[in-house]
């Protein structure tokens, strides 16, 4: 019940005055909260009260496309349909700015056309500042002209679509209205007439030399026009040497750095050619180096290794001969020689177990160092 529209309420334009605003939003005022708490139960003389609180005008805005107040407001207007008469003081109010743009909208919803033309172009004068809340919800900033020629001048606003007018020159021309009378009319006939007469003023100079020019001698002004001619032409062919001689030098001058620019170029190219060149002749004397010193340090592990080789093959050549041997050579007696080769094979023992035998000089070496000390041989 809340929702219907009053049962005295006329039809606009052949349909329910609530009909005017699309359905989407309609059903988006119906749910707000604004028009369940503070819309419920307003009347013509009430509705006054909440007008003047409006601090913003707009349609819906956010993601949920929620109704401004401005909206619910106009929707129980179309609600309760209030008299012409109440309007129209709507739209006269100088105090309160968003009351006369909420009476202009529901004017330009509801009224015939040539009631919105009178009621609303005297409202082009108030350039007073409104907020308008756009629809990502954020304020703008805009004025009450503006808003007027919005409603005058398009099919959409405020989310709703606007009835269509007939153009103000077909009223016009039918004889419903009056041609526009702008209130700078009377500023603009005394610009005409300031115009006016200095466009007299000038008539009357214009007159005034061509009398004086008239009354001059036909000779005489064709040998001032040649005159005239002459040194034009003669000017003209001085500006265009002038303007080739320029030009030329120009040319000269970038030729002059082309070239400037060429040489320092091939310059550089040269010397980071000679860097490079220079970079890598380094290089490979670097390398050569590195390859000589790796072959010297082959070279000396061969005759290293050589030589133990040569000094393993005489220690076995000479050990390879029995004790009993030796004894019939020595002559010396059986016990002798039993004490003599077991002392033998002791130190031949201990020199397998201390490592100093190892066929690499290096590691023989540290190992007698190590035997030396007191610590145990390498084992590689």
């Amino acid at each position: 019940m809340a929702n219907r529209t009053d049962p005295a309420a006329k039809s606009i334009r052949g349909t329910n005055p609530q009909n005017l605003v699309e359905k989407i939003v309609r059903s988006k005022i119906y749910q707000n909260t604004y028009w369940k708490e503070q819309c419920f139960g307003l009347t013509a003389e009430t509705l006054v009260d909440k007008a003047m609180e409006l601090d913003h005008i707009g349609g819906t805005y956010g993601g949920n496309r929620k109704p401004t107040p401005f909206m619910c407001l106009v929707m129980k207007m179309l609600q309760i349909q209030p008299e012409k008469d109440i309007v129209v003081e709507f739209i006269k109010n100088d105090d309160y700015k968003y009351v006369r743009v909420l009476g202009a909208f529901y004017l330009r919803l509801t009224g015939i056309d040539s009631d919105i033309y009178r009621y609303l172009e005297p409202l082009y004068n108030d350039y007073r500042k409104v907020r308008r809340k756009s629809p990502d919800g954020n304020f703008m900033l805009t004025h009450v002209d503006e808003v007027i020629d919005e409603l005058l001048t398009r099919d959409y606003s405020c989310d709703i679509a606007l009835p269509r007018i007939k153009k103000r020159w077909t009223l016009e021309s039918l004889g419903v209205l009056d041609a526009r009378k702008s209130v700078l009319e009377d500023d603009f006939e005394e610009e005409e007439e300031k115009d006016e007469m200095e466009q007299d003023g000038l008539e009357e100079e214009v007159a005034h030399e061509k009398d004086y020019y008239r009354a001059r001698s036909p000779a005489r002004e064709r040998e001032r026009d040649w005159r005239r001619d002459s040194h034009r032409h003669r000017d003209r062919d001085y500006d265009r040497d002038r303007d080739y001689d320029r030009e030329r030098g120009r040319g000269r001058d970038r030729e002059r750095d082309r070239d400037r620019d060429r040489d320092r170029d091939r310059d550089r190219y040269r010397l980071r050619e000679e860097k490079e060149y220079g970079y890598e002749r380094e290089r490979d004397r670097e390398r050569e180096g590195r390859e000589r010193d790796r072959r010297d340090r082959e070279r000396g592990r061969r005759r290293s290794r050589s030589r133990s080789r040569s000094r393993e093959r005489k220690r076995h050549g000479r050990s390879s001969m029995s004790p009993r041997r030796h004894e019939a050579e020595d002559g010396n007696a059986p016990e002798e020689s039993k004490k003599k080769g077991k002392k033998e094979k002791k130190e031949k023992k201990e020199k397998k177990d201390d490592g100093t035998d190892h066929p690499d000089p290096e590691i023989a070496e540290a190992n007698r160092i190590r035997a030396s000390l007191g610590l145990k041989p390498l084992k590689l």
